[in-house]
């Protein structure tokens, strides 16, 4: 895993490349599949997030944001609350399950099949979304003598 230190004057250095990088840099390791992570240099703590998220701030403010501020201010209202762990979970699969889908449409197959596939695994991320298969199965009493 390729390493980045990020140093008091917020410069980051590339230790593979021993160069220092932009943020451009960070975001074309994270298109090229390339892993990394950004360490700070006085406390050795990852703060891959934080720079992540940074990215993404920027982006947000370039062009057609993904994030609308109604959507921010749900997510900022979940911080703290019981279903933040949800959220994440929640989030980390609908990804994985739109990156899925993505890669099914580059990939030439009969599209009612497609189409079928799809709204079947739709079906099933959501259901098992729902709190009620959240609750585990408990065993009825047995009758006693």
């Amino acid at each position: 895993m390729r390493v980045i230190r990020k140093y008091p004057n917020r410069r980051l250095y590339d230790t593979e490349r021993s160069t220092y990088v932009t943020l451009e840099g960070i975001r074309q390791l994270v298109l090229d599949n390339i892993p990394f992570q950004v360490v700070d240099k006085q406390s050795s703590e990852d703060i891959t997030r934080s720079v992540l998220l940074q990215i993404i701030s920027e982006a947000e403010g370039d062009s057609l944001p993904v994030f609308s501020t109604e959507v921010l201010q749900q997510i900022i209202r979940f911080y703290g609350g019981a279903l933040q762990g949800v959220l994440g979970e929640y989030l980390t699969q609908s990804m994985a399950l739109f990156v899925e889908q993505q890669s099914h449409l580059h990939t030439p197959i009969d599209p009612v099949a497609l189409l079928g596939d799809l709204t079947q695994k739709n079906i099933a991320f959501w259901a098992s979304l729902l709190p009620i298969n959240r609750i585990p199965e408990v065993a009825p009493p047995e009758d006693g003598p």
